[in-house]
């Protein structure tokens, strides 16, 4: 399983813009379909956004669509997760983690990042 290691997190105003990143080691990065997931303080973890590894299929929960944007940078093993128009109800920690399929339980969790969106 790839290792990943998330950054950017940080507290934003809503309305503005943050970048996480989540890096791959020990693996390569365009092998796996990777998923960013939330979680909020009291709520179960939810999927964000996700991207497979040929980078064609891209999926977006509804709160993050027309706002969030998922991407890949192959040559930095980096995939990024742009947040735009933030709300405070995207407040929570976000975590990165792989699969090798979509028939495959997602797997190799980062330590998250935190977001702290203040209204």
């Amino acid at each position: 399983q790839v290792h990943l290691v998330e950054s950017g997190g940080g507290l934003v105003p809503a309305g503005g813009s943050l970048r996480l990143s989540c890096a791959a080691s020990e693996g390569t990065i365009t092998t796996y379909h990777i998923g960013w997931f939330r979680q909020a303080p009291g709520k179960e973890r939810e999927l964000v956004a996700s991207l497979s590894s040929s980078g064609g299929n891209i999926y977006y929960a509804p709160s993050a669509r027309g706002r969030f944007s998922i991407s890949r940078d192959s040559a930095k093993n980096t995939v990024y997760l742009q947040m735009n128009n933030v709300e405070p109800a995207d407040t929570g920690v976000y975590t990165c983690a792989s699969r090798l399929s979509t028939l495959t339980n997602y797997g190799g969790w980062g330590q998250g990042t935190q977001v702290t969106v203040s209204s």
